[in-house]
């Protein structure tokens, strides 16, 4: 099984929509995939797999049930265990470390091929503890959008892996261009490049751009994926996962 944690130095760069797409998109070629969204304060990812009225199962008190996506894509989350949408976890780090502990136990996966785990923003107690409690990670996928105020932010989650020996599989650029629906010109609402840089100065693989579209936006409040949308999306997020599994080995 490969284990892979999306992660970024800094909130709102579409870290949750990339692992969301992952998920979809290896499920879609017949993998078996489960995914863990393991941010508390803002889980997003069951909205994004159009599973967010459903509730966790549970076999027996030690036995989690992840939630079916399909026949091939299943998913925990605290979104799950809230009462409505409104409700705040309002958690110290020793009760999130116990409900980490309590996901990465006993939740019952079943045979997977890939599990993703996508991480809050920053490189607090969630990913650390993710970091240290989950063996054998094949390493993290780093989010990023092109400003530079968002990678100095995210240059942290690099420096986090390499710390922790989990090895950085590659960075993905998001919004990365938003092609003008009038005149077809590209027009760099968040400059471009800056993941790409990032990524050669610190000497790891970049993996891909995804652009700026509405379309991405509406795909997640849908619960559909984005990349069978349109060509363009396609072929970027296409070539983003062939460099992936070719860093994983496969």
């Amino acid at each position: 099984m490969n284990k892979i944690v999306v992660m970024s130095g800094k909130g709102g760069v579409g870290k949750s929509t990339v692992a969301a797409n992952l998920a979809f998109k290896f499920a879609s070629e017949g993998k078996k995939v489960g995914i863990f969204d393991s941010d508390f304060h803002g889980p997003s990812i069951p909205q994004m797999l159009g599973v967010k009225e459903d509730i966790l199962g549970a076999r027996d008190e030690k036995n989690i049930e992840p939630v079916e996506v399909d026949s091939n894509l299943k998913v925990v989350s605290m979104e799950f265990l809230l009462p409505d949408d409104d409700s705040a976890v309002i958690w110290r780090g020793p009760m999130k470390m116990k409900a980490i502990k309590q996901f990465v136990e006993q939740v019952n996966w079943g045979d997977i091929d890939y599990l993703i785990i996508d991480l809050p923003p920053g490189t607090g107690d969630e990913p650390l503890s993710i970091a240290q409690q989950i063996p054998e990670l094949d390493g993290s996928v780093i989010v990023t959008t092109p400003q530079e105020v968002a990678v100095q932010a995210v240059k942290k989650s690099i420096s986090f892996s390499e710390k922790l020996d989990l090895g950085v599989l590659g960075v993905i650029e998001n919004m990365s261009g938003l092609t003008c629906p009038n005149c077809g010109e590209e027009i760099e609402v968040f400059g471009s490049g800056g993941g790409k840089e990032m990524a050669e100065k610190l000497d790891v693989p970049f993996l891909g751009e995804i652009p700026l579209d509405p379309e991405i936006m509406a795909s997640g409040e849908e619960g559909e994926p984005f990349f069978g949308k349109s060509a363009a999306y396609s072929e970027s997020f296409e070539d983003i996962v062939e460099k992936l599994l070719e860093r994983l080995g496969e």
